[in-house]
């Protein structure tokens, strides 16, 4: 009968005996002429302290690169300069709803104000004859002709720079543009005020800006800009954009406006109308006797009404007050108690005409 196996596991083999490496020598002490044991072996230390210190601290970061605003400025170099309004639009669904909106057509001769980079300029030679480009800054220039040079497009462009506001305004048929916010009152009433008429202005301004524009007589926001701008245009609120859609995003939210100029223009002596206007909305809230009792305002009317009658040949009691007529004039026209807040274009149309046909006048 053959043996049974065992059941235990072998045995493992013993393992070699590895010989001890040999110590490394240690460095010899300093010699002991030149310093002292003391400070040698501390300054020995020290050294080495620093060695693993230096080699524990971790590599310093390359500095950053400073940010440019946008795609365009880190692919050029450019630094937008926001103090001057340059914030361009850049969310191409809001660009192109601003064109659709503007209801360009094929033989229009297009100004716009401001045109940055060229993100709607360049939409727009796609659809029109011609757009006149007006820019102050000559970097955003340069940047504008190297987008469409060499393409067809170039020769539909034309580019006026300096400063819009000194420049005498060329014919076009409609005025599409995201101003700089810092010209937006003036702008609007050279644009007013601009001959041949054109056809309408799709413009964007700071939102508060544009619900001035658009306000209603008793509202909190009726103010001079609001029944200036009514009596020469309609004015139409057309949609809101974010801050973020402008690359640097201002500190402000934007409008889009549709100004549409009244042709013809009602026959008033605008100049004369501003002069009213302007009295009457120092003190909005205010009643207009109390308005035009401000000897500023009464030492303006007493001497136009003296030039007026100069020229007419009329003759001045000597007992004359220019307060007194001013006075009989307001309630005549039963505006005495009223408040500019709430008066509309046909209220001051009335109150301009009774002031005028007794020899008043704000020009």
């Amino acid at each position: 009968m053959a043996p049974r196996a065992s059941r235990r596991p072998p045995r493992p083999a013993a393992p070699r005996p590895v010989p001890p490496r040999p110590a490394a020598p240690r460095p010899a002490p300093p010699a002991p002429g030149l310093l002292g044991s003391g400070s040698a072996a501390r300054h020995v230390r020290g050294e080495r302290g620093r060695g693993r210190a230096a080699a524990a601290m971790p590599k310093a970061r390359a500095g950053k690169r400073p940010r440019q605003e946008g795609r365009e400025g880190r692919a050029t170099g450019i630094r937008f300069n926001t103090g001057a309004g340059q914030h361009i639009l850049k969310n191409p669904l809001v660009v192109n709803s601003i064109i659709e909106k503007a209801a360009l057509r094929r033989t229009d001769v297009i100004l716009e104000v401001g045109p940055g980079t060229g993100n709607m300029t360049v939409k727009m030679l796609e659809k029109v004859k011609k757009v006149i480009a007006c820019e102050i800054d000559p970097r955003l220039v340069g940047e504008l002709q190297k987008r469409v040079q060499g393409t067809c497009l170039a020769n539909k462009l034309e580019i006026k720079v300096g400063d819009v506001l000194k420049t005498e305004l060329p014919f076009f048929d409609a005025c599409v543009a995201n101003l700089p916010y810092q010209i937006s009152s003036p702008f609007v009433f050279k644009l007013l005020l601009h001959r041949p008429f054109f056809r309408c202005a799709i413009l964007m301004f700071q939102r508060e800006f544009a619900l001035r524009l658009v306000a209603k007589p008793g509202t909190k926001l009726y103010c001079r800009l609001s029944i200036n701008t009514q009596l020469l245009a309609r004015v139409d609120h057309l949609m809101k954009v974010g801050k973020n859609n402008f690359r640097p995003p201002p500190k402000v939210e934007s409008s889009v406006v549709r100004i549409e100029p009244k042709n013809p223009p009602p026959p008033i002596n605008f100049q004369e109308w501003d002069g009213l206007v302007r009295i009457a909305f120092v003190r909005k809230n205010k009643t207009l006797s109390a308005a035009f009792k401000s000897s500023a305002v009464e030492q303006l009317l007493d001497h136009n009404y003296r030039i007026h009658c100069s020229l007419h040949n009329t003759e001045i009691p000597e007992n004359f007050k220019i307060a007194e007529k001013i006075q009989m004039v307001l309630k005549n026209t039963g505006y005495s108690e009223k408040r500019a807040r709430s008066m509309d274009i046909d209220d001051f149309i009335r109150l301009l005409h009774g002031f005028n046909s007794e020899g008043i006048h704000f020009s």
